[in-house]
């Protein structure tokens, strides 16, 4: 290995390991988001249940499902894909405020 190839090898793998870092703070501040959204969630089931709402609104739904779309598309990640991510959310979510019911 010629002394060229070993410092690249050396600067690939910091590089390698500072995205990984960077992905590993960015997976801390998804599960952050994921709590705060849950905390919120909850809120929202125990107002429901003293105003004695249905558990399910599918307006609601319909609405985030159609605002995580236009997220994707504005910083142009695949709509399916988060579309996915937010049903599995809400439906979560439902579960929870059934069982808490």
């Amino acid at each position: 290995m010629t002394r060229e190839t070993e410092n690249t090898a050396t600067m690939d793998e910091t590089d390698l390991d500072a995205l990984r870092e960077e992905i590993q703070e960015i997976d801390q501040d998804i599960v952050e988001l994921i709590a705060r959204r849950t905390y919120v969630a909850d809120t929202i089931a125990q107002v429901k249940e003293e105003e004695n709402l249905p558990t399910t609104d599918e307006q609601q739904e319909a609405r985030v499902m159609e605002r995580a779309g236009e997220n994707a598309d504005r910083f142009d990640v695949d709509a399916n894909l988060v579309k996915a991510i937010f049903r599995l959310l809400i439906e979560l979510n439902k579960v929870e405020q059934r069982e808490s019911r």
